[in-house]
């Protein structure tokens, strides 16, 4: 699992990446203004959670590397230069892109159903009036 936070001109974004049985998945959480330590924390200890289990996306497929040994020198320089690297993975990315779609289809399905009972709400009561207004009353 892996926390990246920047900064995309307005607000501080933090995109969580998770890489589970081969697939990449990724959650966005807004922060809004800079998140002190205390806040970051926080967020993991206790919202970490409900943001990864209110979406059920699939995840991007991703090859598996074959781990070996990294010299440590070579692993701390790689580590300086992710930390000034800012952004996210085009994997995440896409990742996030497809939970929104799913999202975006799953409200669409749920309008649509609440349109037509609306509309068979308003033909029943309709029915109903011309039976009341049929049988004289």
């Amino acid at each position: 699992m892996k926390l990246t936070i920047y900064y995309d001109g307005q607000f501080w974004i933090g995109i969580i990446e998770i890489v589970q049985e081969g697939n990449v998945k990724a959650f966005r959480h807004l922060f809004g203004r800079e998140p002190k330590d205390v806040e970051i924390l926080n967020f993991v200890h206790h919202q970490l959670l409900q943001v990864i289990s209110q979406t059920e996306q699939e995840g991007i497929g991703i090859k598996a590397e074959a781990k070996k040994k990294i010299n440590p020198k070579r692993l701390q320089r790689q580590v300086a230069k992710e930390m000034k690297s800012t952004g996210v993975s085009t994997k995440a990315q896409q990742a996030i892109k497809q939970g929104l779609e799913a999202k975006k289809a799953m409200n669409k399905r749920l309008n649509k159903e609440q349109r037509e009972k609306e509309k068979e709400q308003k033909y029943r009561l309709r029915k109903q009036k011309a039976k009341e207004k049929h049988r004289g009353k």
